[in-house]
């Protein structure tokens, strides 16, 4: 007997997006019901995230966001600037909060649980989710489908691994030093790493209101105080925004790999999210494959089949990305002249397409026309001979 039809484990972008697909699907006799699993307020539960993603105006979480952004900018390591409107897209942030009150409002709002999982398994006929709730009671959650978001365990064998780590402040200055009509994509004008790059990026929420984050894509996470240095030397001396003060934080962590993460684990088992694949290997973006992946498991329920999550990207997408990894990794790729050459030469609209992997072949070789071609190429010849890995800790 299950207690519930299906088990999300972890309330982030894809534990929520899957919630929200199962109780909006089209076709659909009647709703399951849904159960989501989230690690008790403290500790192991991550304070309040923000997710970014482009798309069309007029989206269904349009409603919860925080801002969006008709212009985009990229400067490169020189201070060169490129500005674009990527119609018909606009660039969106949504905060997990108003993610969470969108979700409950209406029917079909998921059971929530709050409890610290320690296991998932099959059972005959289903799964089980077990672990402890906060008062320390036991946890044993049956039902017929569950789905893990959480982090794997261990990274998969690759040939590269790098890391998308960041830390953001969201600042109020004393002056109006911000555009709200534009977001900063990428500013490379940044100390940039010996292998792999850095970026400043700006999300004006106001003209003295910004979420400012640092990011790299290098090796290894930094500490705590060396973010803090990267990111005041940004606010002051690049941007030089004079007075300010931090109302709040964010820092996150997004493997890049070019493993395989399986995203099936058991007969009645799935992983989604960054732990099923959905992460862009060479850009760590994770949003819109999300939604591309839970929009699926909710037709496939809704129409009988077994949910299996299918691939976020394609082969020949996670053969590029293979490619660029490597060569970011290695030092043969200037990651900051390689976006930047990019946003100067493609048209905006379409390099973002790209970037989510929605280009067509003929698109993607002119797009890769591009790009630093000889290290590329001589990049693809190496890719064969290397060894799969399993990274080590970091």
């Amino acid at each position: 007997m299950h207690d519930t039809d299906i088990t999300i484990v972890g309330a982030g972008a894809a534990g929520l997006s899957l919630a929200h697909r199962l109780r909006s699907r089209p076709g659909a006799a009647a709703l399951p019901r849904v159960t989501l699993v989230e690690a008790p307020e403290g500790g192991l539960r991550p304070p309040e995230r923000t997710w970014c993603f482009w798309e069309r105006p007029g989206g269904e979480y349009d409603g919860a966001l925080t801002a969006s952004w008709g212009s985009l900018r990229v400067r490169g390591p020189d201070g060169s600037e490129v500005v674009g409107r990527p119609d018909p897209f606009r660039y969106k942030m949504l905060r997990s909060g108003a993610f969470e009150a969108l979700l409950s409002r209406g029917a079909g709002a998921p059971h929530r649980v709050e409890a610290v999982v320690d296991g998932v398994r099959d059972i005959p006929g289903g799964a089980e989710v077990t672990g402890t709730y906060e008062d320390g009671r036991a946890l044993a959650l049956r039902s017929r489908w569950v789905f893990d978001s959480r982090p794997p365990p261990v990274l998969p064998p690759a040939r590269t691994t790098l890391l998308q780590h960041f830390k953001g402040w969201f600042v109020r200055c004393e002056q109006p030093v911000f555009d709200p009509a534009a977001a900063d994509l990428m500013d490379f004008r940044t100390p940039q790493p010996p292998h792999g790059l850095s970026f400043g990026y700006v999300l004006p929420t106001g003209p003295r209101e910004a979420l400012v984050e640092y990011t790299e894509f290098s090796g290894a996470a930094l500490d705590d105080a060396a973010y803090d240095r990267a990111l005041g030397h940004y606010v002051r001396d690049v941007l030089g925004v004079g007075r300010y003060t931090v109302a709040d934080t964010e820092h996150g962590v997004i493997p890049m790999t070019d493993g395989s993460f399986p995203r099936r684990t058991g007969a009645s088992v799935f992983r989604i999210g960054a732990g099923g694949g959905a992460t862009r290997p060479s850009t760590g973006y994770t949003f819109a494959a999300i939604q591309r992946q839970t929009r699926a498991i909710a037709s496939a329920h809704a129409a009988g089949r077994v949910p299996v999550p299918p691939a976020s990207h394609s082969r020949r997408a996670r053969a590029m990305d293979a490619v660029l990894l490597r060569g970011l990794d290695s030092g043969r790729v200037d990651g900051a002249e390689f976006f930047t050459r990019l946003f100067q030469r493609v048209p905006m609209e379409r390099l973002l397409r790209f970037l989510d992997g929605q280009t067509g072949m003929g698109e993607d070789l002119r797009i890769g026309l591009h790009t630093p071609v000889s290290a590329m190429l001589r990049t693809a010849a190496e890719l064969p001979l290397l060894p799969r890995r399993r990274p080590r800790a970091r």
